[in-house]
């Protein structure tokens, strides 16, 4: 743990690991989900998944847990797999 001198230094400092962890946590379930949809090997299946993995990158992307841009990309070659099955 750091020494910090002020309150609101402190404060800080432990909402910081706080939103770490979840950042992780977050960042972590999306990246399986993806691995998931891209084993699965049936059509209709991994629409469905399509669908809430999509916004699992999207609030990501919003909350600067990960760039819009690698949210596009990801999103991009999802559907590019799904239309490929």
């Amino acid at each position: 743990m750091h020494m910090a001198n002020h309150q609101s230094a402190r404060k800080r400092i432990r909402a910081n690991g706080t939103k770490r962890l979840r950042n992780r946590y977050q960042l972590k379930t999306c990246k399986t989900a993806i691995k998931e949809l891209k084993k699965t090997k049936d059509k209709q299946e991994a629409t469905n998944l399509f669908k809430s993995v999509t916004a699992m990158l999207d609030k990501l992307a919003t909350k600067n847990v990960i760039h819009k841009n690698k949210a596009a990309n990801n999103k991009a070659h999802l559907a590019k797999h799904i239309n490929n099955l």
